[in-house]
């Protein structure tokens, strides 16, 4: 297959699962949630986290000019991630809504809930929007650096490389982030 061939490809797998995913936050809300898919934001809370220790990992070792252990750290926080989309995907599935603040769980926040979240709600939705933006954007440019490192087009990846990896590691700390800061509300 010829570079063209390849980014292509990456370029219509990104939009297909964006456009899952988007296409998920239209589902109607599940009438009853089974209990296993209530541990799916902390797997997914814990897939995140272990992405970006690993992620960590990954540049300490490049910098060590350990290449075969960056590689195999990155497969295994591509594989994670992979996991997490899967997880985040079925947990999405059953229509679960939480909004940040809804104490009572009716999913309006009235002005009392309003109160208590306080400005923190700013943070929260600030650093959420800017997580979804980002996640939406990763993907293609992570997959593009793992071709272009895997195929040993050094320069190439490492240019690639200088955006994908700040975003993808913002990207996983700002879900755990997310998880941390929402979790409170879930109604389980």
């Amino acid at each position: 297959m010829t570079d063209k061939k390849i980014l292509r490809l990456i370029y219509i797998v990104s939009a297909i699962v964006f456009v899952l995913v988007a296409v998920l936050f239209t589902l109607p809300k599940a009438n009853h949630i089974p209990d296993w898919v209530k541990i799916l934001p902390k797997l997914n809370a814990s897939l995140n986290g272990t992405c970006f220790v690993l992620l960590l990992f990954s540049l300490y070792f490049i910098k060590q000019k350990k290449i075969r252990l960056h590689k195999i750290i990155n497969l295994t926080a591509f594989t994670l991630s992979v996991l997490f989309l899967l997880s985040y995907v079925l947990f999405h599935a059953f229509g679960v809504e939480t909004r940040y603040g809804d104490l009572n769980h009716d999913g309006v926040l009235d002005a009392a809930e309003m109160l208590q979240a306080g400005n923190i709600r700013y943070v929260y939705y600030v650093i959420l929007i800017t997580h979804i933006l980002l996640a939406a954007i990763v993907l293609p440019l992570v997959l593009i650096s793992f071709f272009r490192g895997l195929s040993n087009q050094i320069p190439q990846h490492k240019k690639i490389v200088h955006w994908s990896y700040p975003i993808w590691l913002f990207v996983t700390l700002s879900g755990v982030i997310v998880y941390l800061m929402i979790s409170p509300y879930y109604n389980f």
